[in-house]
């Protein structure tokens, strides 16, 4: 026997054989189908130790880092900010057109695909906070959500709005050097005893220049937090 359902990103039927357990718990391999996740491109192999890019070949790196990397740490306004990025899919077609969805044109629905990605990662990294990164006023007016407060709730995460954000161009229109030189469009919401000598684990959906990050991780590390690490569904 099967139970038949809509893949969340497709649509296309679902079929999943039925055992007793699943007429209670809906299992994992209901949510998309197979060809849908057949296309999902998980990092794996050897990673830069700080972003998580995959590391193929000598030539783009330097001992355990990307070069991108290295440069972010070599620069004094922004190495040693974030202590590491984890995240869990490349950037390929299909995921950058994936998150288009669920991002750009408001399919919150979407975010419950990650869930059992983003719980993985974080069973055994060490945090006292999650924070998610915000977005400014403006931005969240026009999008309805905040992709990253989608996916902490969508996996029942204890999340802390500690971090403001002021409206600028969207990032995604910025070279990497205008990325690097641009102003700090975070602070911190109210009184920063809260975040003191923690450690704290930012959570956003892509990590590209890291730029984003890194302003985050400046801000709360100049606030007071022992350690900022992040945690990214694509990379």
């Amino acid at each position: 026997m099967f139970k038949q359902k809509k893949c969340l990103i497709c649509t296309e039927e679902v079929n999943s054989s039925f055992t007793w357990k699943n007429i209670w718990v809906e299992t994992e391999d209901e949510i998309i189908c197979g060809t849908c996740n057949g296309k999902l491109s998980f990092i794996s192999g050897a990673t830069c130790q700080l972003c998580s890019r995959e590391l193929l070949d000598e030539k783009y790196r330097q001992g355990n880092l990307c070069f991108d990397c290295v440069r972010w740490e070599s620069d004094s306004e922004w190495g040693g900010y974030l202590t590491r990025n984890t995240s869990v899919f490349n950037y390929n077609d299909f995921m950058k057109e994936l998150i288009a969805k669920f991002k750009y044109r408001g399919d919150y629905a979407l975010a419950e695909i990650f869930t059992p990605y983003v719980k993985g990662k974080l069973l055994n990294a060490r945090f006292d906070l999650i924070v998610p990164i915000p977005l400014s006023e403006e931005r969240l007016k026009e999008r309805g959500f905040n992709q990253a407060k989608a996916i902490a709730e969508t996996a029942h995460l204890e999340i802390e709005d500690v971090l403001m954000r002021i409206h600028s161009e969207k990032q995604s229109k910025k070279s990497r050097k205008e990325r690097i030189g641009l102003a700090q469009v975070f602070h911190v919401n109210g009184e920063p005893d809260h975040i003191k000598n923690k450690k704290i684990m930012l959570l956003d959906d892509i990590y590209t220049t890291g730029s984003t990050l890194r302003q985050a991780a400046k801000v709360l590390v100049r606030a007071g937090a022992t350690e900022v690490s992040s945690l990214t569904l694509a990379r």
